[in-house]
């Protein structure tokens, strides 16, 4: 792996310069940024993949939608369409993408939209919109949010990082400066103060930029067959036999997390936002019929869930205890009030001032 590395670090040289010169643009006038009247809200990281900010957009999604007429906007990653589209209950991922057909899904009353194009899709929601939530937008420096959450996942911020292709990264670290507020993601529920302090001095913060901290919290199991019923993670025993299909970037604190209930895990793992073909299925299908146990399951991840929607798919799962296992965003008390303030006198203000 070092060696690659080394041989796509010029690579990484020519991206990077390539980017600085790109963002000076932007930061110059050269090229020009849009801003719009009514409030927007960008969730983003600065590397590629896994940083949670489907949950952190899920979380600022629960906190405004009572109060405003919100849309959430992204570009529908992996989908086969182009251009604008609005997501429905019933769209397929491949037209939409994973992540914005589970927000439309578990947010039916809020409008879900994809866009390549961030500027043109505003354009579009923001006559019939009090607020714009901007899933993964951070690097769209054509159009500028009035608000910048940026995050950063716990179990990478200390490690060496470097810029595409040799690394993970997209910017330069420095680049985390324009963020308005830093969350550090996935942490343990039990974050001590002494591992704060010392993150502080990763990420080093600038001037009013607070710091926030955040960790995942696992629901009850869903059945892909909405005949079945929820199954509650303490219902896992140790003996049982768990099948699980990812197709994340980062399934490290997922595997972490079901290997409390059981050491029995057979792990079919594809890259990040994979489309599952018929083959992938039908090997996942013959592994679970192979284990013996008296208690087996599948599991997967939410997102993946979103891509195991076609016919064909289905059919082969039917009858299998296939489940998909929910998980949100918290803030870490005592400092989820003040995160939520934040975030709501934006909004507020924004509101008014426009």
């Amino acid at each position: 792996m070092k060696s690659l590395r080394s041989l796509l670090f010029p690579l990484s040289l020519i991206y990077g310069l390539g980017v600085i010169m790109r963002n000076l643009a932007f930061d110059l006038g050269i090229l020009s940024s849009k801003e719009f009247d009514l409030p927007i809200i960008s969730v983003g990281n600065l590397s590629v993949g896994g940083s949670g900010k489907s949950p952190m957009t899920e979380y600022l999604v629960r906190l405004l939608k009572d109060k405003y007429k919100l849309a959430t906007l992204s570009r529908g990653y992996g989908r086969r369409s182009k251009g604008f589209r609005l997501v429905q209950e019933n769209s397929l991922s491949t037209e939409v993408g994973d992540e914005p057909l589970q927000f439309k899904k578990k947010f039916t009353d809020i409008t879900v939209a994809v866009c390549e194009n961030r500027v043109e899709a505003v354009i579009r929601l923001e006559k019939s919109h009090g607020l714009i939530i901007l899933d993964d937008a951070y690097q769209h420096r054509a159009l500028r949010p009035g608000f910048s959450i940026l995050l950063f996942d716990y179990n990478d911020i200390s490690n060496f990082k470097m810029l595409l292709p040799a690394g993970d990264l997209r910017e330069p670290v420095w680049e985390k400066d324009r963020a308005d507020i830093l969350v550090i993601t996935k942490t343990p529920p039990g974050l001590n103060q002494p591992d704060r302090q010392e993150i502080l001095g990763l990420v080093k913060p600038i001037n009013q930029q607070e710091v926030f901290y955040s960790y995942l919290e696992y629901g009850d199991l869903k059945p892909i067959n909405q005949e079945m019923e929820d199954r509650a993670l303490l219902s896992i025993k140790v003996s049982a036999k768990i099948i699980l299909l990812t197709g994340i970037a980062n399934p490290a604190p997922l595997l972490s997390g079901i290997g409390g209930y059981t050491q029995f895990i057979t792990h079919h793992s594809y890259p990040d936002h994979h489309n599952f073909s018929k083959r992938n299925i039908i090997r996942l299908v013959q592994a679970f019929n192979a284990v013996v146990a008296d208690d087996k399951l599948i599991i997967t991840t939410e997102k993946d869930a979103q891509r195991l929607g076609s016919v064909e798919v289905k059919e082969l799962l039917n009858d299998l205890p296939v489940y998909y296992l929910p998980v949100r965003a918290e803030i870490h008390e005592p400092e989820r009030a003040r995160f939520n303030e934040l975030i709501e006198n934006y909004a507020a203000e924004s509101t008014i001032d426009h």
